[in-house]
């Protein structure tokens, strides 16, 4: 009689990462939307659920300095990502759809407060870390390659000074219809920079193996062409890339 053979079960291998972090008007969101099509990869915007945790803060009257009160409502956070007919991303909030009210600058600025404190990044790390399937994500946030997704095959580091970053958001509000300044759009630049490095936990910075890409004068597209060839020289990556 012979002895009956030990099965052995591999643990299923992770979905592969591409991680894109860098500040605020950095390019990483266009970047990282442009690079999941070309690899057929979900994307995870990061920033978003930090901007939706200070929506529905600012929906339930809880203030952005009540760290306990944040927590709680990260966890349990109500949030769906969907696609629209026109194949732009859709953000329904506790079954309201809030796209664009995450997208204004209170917004930025509210996710940027909330975003400093160590108890929300804790509450959220999960939810980010679900994100991840099969075939892959591409990731792009401020701590995605150093903290998140810290195994991620390739990681960029986008970034551009404060001047060039409000030329640019300066530009879309106007084109959205929208009045602005851009002396003050340069200082709140720096005003997030600066709480996004110094924070506590999990600060804005490079991974010690992150690509770094300066944008200041270079467009969106020649920055994506930077992109690819980097991820063409990784052979795992290479072969999801579709031809365009």
């Amino acid at each position: 009689m012979s002895a009956e053979v030990e099965k052995i079960v591999m643990p299923p291998v992770p979905a592969l990462v591409v991680a894109i972090d860098g500040p605020s008007g950095s390019g990483k969101g266009t970047i990282a939307h442009r690079l999941a099509t070309l690899l057929g990869f979900q994307v995870l915007d990061s920033g978003s659920l930090y901007r939706l945790l200070a929506l529905a803060a600012q929906q339930h009257g809880v203030s952005f300095d009540n760290e306990a009160a944040l927590e709680v409502l990260a966890a349990h956070l109500d949030v769906q990502f969907q696609q629209g007919s026109n194949g732009d991303a859709v953000i329904i909030l506790e079954g309201e759809q809030v796209t664009n009210e995450i997208r204004t600058e209170e917004m930025g600025r509210s996710a940027s407060l909330v975003a400093a404190l160590p108890a929300v990044r804790a509450a959220l790390l999960q939810r980010q870390h679900a994100f991840r399937e099969q075939p892959g994500l591409v990731a792009d946030g401020r701590d995605m390659g150093t903290v998140v997704f810290p195994d991620a095959c390739l990681k960029f580091f986008l970034t551009a000074t404060a001047e060039a970053r409000a030329e640019r958001r300066y530009r879309q509000l106007l084109e959205k219809g929208f009045s602005a300044s851009l002396p003050a759009l340069v200082d709140d630049i720096r005003a997030r920079d600066d709480r996004d490095i110094n924070r506590a936990v999990a600060p804005l910075k490079p991974a010690d193996d992150a690509i770094v890409l300066d944008s200041t004068h270079l467009g969106i597209d020649d920055v994506m062409a930077r992109v690819r060839r980097e991820v063409e020289q990784i052979a795992v990556l290479n072969r999801h890339l579709k031809v365009s």
